[in-house]
């Protein structure tokens, strides 16, 4: 079985969009694949955090990872600080690393600025690549805005290799997974789903109750065409149909012909009680896990003993390899 490496960093409220991008998307790779789920703390901290909220957002991550179905006997679940291999295999990466690889890191020059600007955050690309490669990973289930992190994260592992002269480090190869296509803003068709959009009208969380759903599913944007149908040249009623074929489980141009006669107002109220009843047993769920804390913290010890034996023993070999032990 090849191995599989992803996670989510705990910086709020889980949205569709993370849920459909990512976390549902290792419903199936779990059955096929050695996989590991991370809680990605060390990459949240490069922006400022709220302590206490910080905690909470680690806890209920691991809540959704078990809620969505990542069944904790097939796929191993844990906290990224709780591995110390992860912050030493960065370090030693780094010194590898040349600066201007680091310098043509789109994502850091979006999310650099006055107030935000740091080592951590240029050197994100660095840990993420320590990530992967502290498993052996085989494949890395990617989206287009870690393509290019994935492709520094093959580059290291091939400079490393041919810097010591052994072929030690697997090289993980992009996994393009998932049915849907990228989920995008309720306001904005052009631009993605968003944690960090000032206004929540923009995004469906995982917690939203339903009259929420129904709330912002009403006030989603649409445009002046009559109509329904799958056409990206409408961005908003083309997002909207995705979302509804994850809530059906159609795919989006059956339901645009469904309702390819139908006003907006039918449609979206549609939308709205599909997506509710989609939603509430993941709902119900993490309710349940709420009161069963213990649970929960048993498998994150669990995920973090396993994750732990996986990446000690492959950091041990490098440091035989560079000449510290």
């Amino acid at each position: 079985m090849k191995r599989v490496f992803s996670g989510i960093q705990p910086t709020g409220n889980l949205h569709l969009g993370n849920y459909l991008g990512s976390a549902h998307n290792w419903l199936d790779l779990q059955n096929n694949h050695q996989c590991l789920f991370g809680i990605m703390d060390l990459h949240s901290i490069t922006i400022k955090q709220d302590p206490k909220l910080l905690k909470e957002n680690i806890l209920n991550l691991a809540i959704s990872y078990l809620a969505f179905g990542i069944d904790p006997k097939k796929s191993i679940i844990f906290i990224q600080n709780q591995v110390s291999a992860h912050s030493e295999l960065a370090w030693l990466l780094g010194t590898i690393t040349p600066m201007g690889w680091l310098s043509r890191m789109t994502q850091y020059k979006d999310k650099a600025g006055d107030k935000n600007n740091n080592l951590g955050l240029f050197s994100y690309p660095v840990l993420m690549a320590a990530d992967i490669l502290l498993y052996q990973t085989d494949l890395v289930p990617t989206g287009k805005d870690q393509k290019q992190h994935l492709e520094l994260t093959r580059d290291l592992a091939m400079a490393f290799n041919e810097n010591f002269k052994e072929d030690f480090f697997t090289i993980p190869e992009p996994l393009i997974t998932g049915n849907y296509s990228k989920i995008m803003s309720l306001q904005d068709g052009t631009s993605k789903m968003s944690k960090s959009d000032i206004s929540d009208l923009t995004r469906i969380n995982i917690s939203d109750d339903a009259k929420l759903i129904e709330k912002k599913i009403k006030k989603a944007k649409t445009d002046s065409i009559t109509g329904i149908s799958y056409d990206k040249n409408r961005p908003e009623i083309y997002n909207l149909l995705n979302i509804f074929s994850y809530s059906e489980d159609k795919k989006p141009e059956e339901v645009a012909k469904k309702y390819h006669n139908s006003g907006f107002g039918d449609f979206k109220k549609d939308l709205a009680t599909s997506l509710i009843a989609k939603l509430e047993p993941i709902q119900n769920k993490i309710l349940d896990l709420k009161n069963n804390l213990d649970y929960v913290d048993d498998i994150l010890a669990d995920g973090q003993k396993k994750a732990d034996n996986i990446a000690q023993e492959n950091l041990d070999k490098i440091k035989i390899i560079i000449g510290l032990i």
